[in-house]
């Protein structure tokens, strides 16, 4: 299977086996939403079926429990697990300080709250999700359907003020209709190209009325797991303040699709 990947498939894929490691039979872990991600909830599920490992999974998305069960995973609730000790997932763009845009999968906020009520996050992501400064993906922010032209506006007038080198926003259509995300809101794309403060930004954005949540996570992520397409792994620890590299072995007929 693994021959048959495309180089940036490749990266996903060491990235999310070599994070799988970090499971441990007993957890409570936070499953992330997006392409990354699913490549690790086929790797969980693979060490379910292969060696056992026995732990409980909160996704953060529809799609995310659903392949999650497909593999064998246990699902539950936030709710139900009420606190995690580990969550692991994707994102759209990581600086130097572990600081992140995501959303670009429509489930910024369940990833978020997921995020923060866990001991520890770690990111997997191929290298070219590493960015000196944020802000060349668009930004989410997922606000309520109610009037969400009037806080269109007011993020446009906010925008104004602050170190950006962009303004515009698009409403996120999925054909002909808006985009929902799974709690039933809109997201709005901020592309801003470069965010000069994103922490001020963060703060700003979430103070506009019909703003449920923005897609920066800052100083949430503890540690990003960086794939390469020749199987390397880099691992960067914001807390030890540490980098490492590995390589992750995989054989060309890894099938982690078998059950699905």
């Amino acid at each position: 299977m693994s021959g048959e990947l495309s180089p940036i498939d490749k990266a996903k894929f060491v990235a999310a086996k070599r994070a799988a490691d970090y499971v441990q039979s007993g957890m409570r872990v936070g499953l992330g939403t997006g392409s990354t991600a699913a490549w690790l909830v086929r790797c969980l599920g693979e060490k379910v079926r292969e060696e056992g490992l026995r732990f409980r999974g909160v996704p953060t998305s529809t799609r995310t429990a659903e392949l999650a069960r497909e593999v064998g995973i246990e699902v539950i609730s936030l709710d139900e697990a009420g606190w995690l000790d580990l969550t692991i997932d994707g994102a759209d763009e990581f600086d130097s300080e572990l600081n992140l845009i995501k959303g670009g999968g429509g489930a910024l906020l369940q990833e978020k709250i997921v995020a923060t009520a866990s001991d520890e996050m770690i990111v997997i992501a191929d290298a070219a999700k590493h960015v000196e400064t944020l802000g060349a993906f668009p930004l989410p922010v997922e606000v309520i359907p109610f009037g969400w032209t009037a806080s269109q506006a007011l993020l446009e007038e906010a925008l104004v003020t602050m170190d950006v080198l962009g303004r515009k926003t698009t409403l996120r259509m999925n054909g002909e209709r808006p985009y929902i995300t799974d709690e039933g809101n809109y997201i709005l794309d901020l592309h801003l190209s470069r965010i000069g403060n994103a922490r001020q930004l963060a703060m700003l954005v979430n103070q506009i009325p019909g703003v449920v949540e923005n897609g920066l996570f800052i100083d949430i992520c503890d540690r990003v797991i960086i794939g390469y397409g020749d199987g390397r792994v880099e691992t960067r620890d914001i807390n030890a303040g540490t980098v490492s590299e590995e390589r992750v072995e995989f054989v060309e007929d890894d099938n982690l699709f078998r059950d699905i």
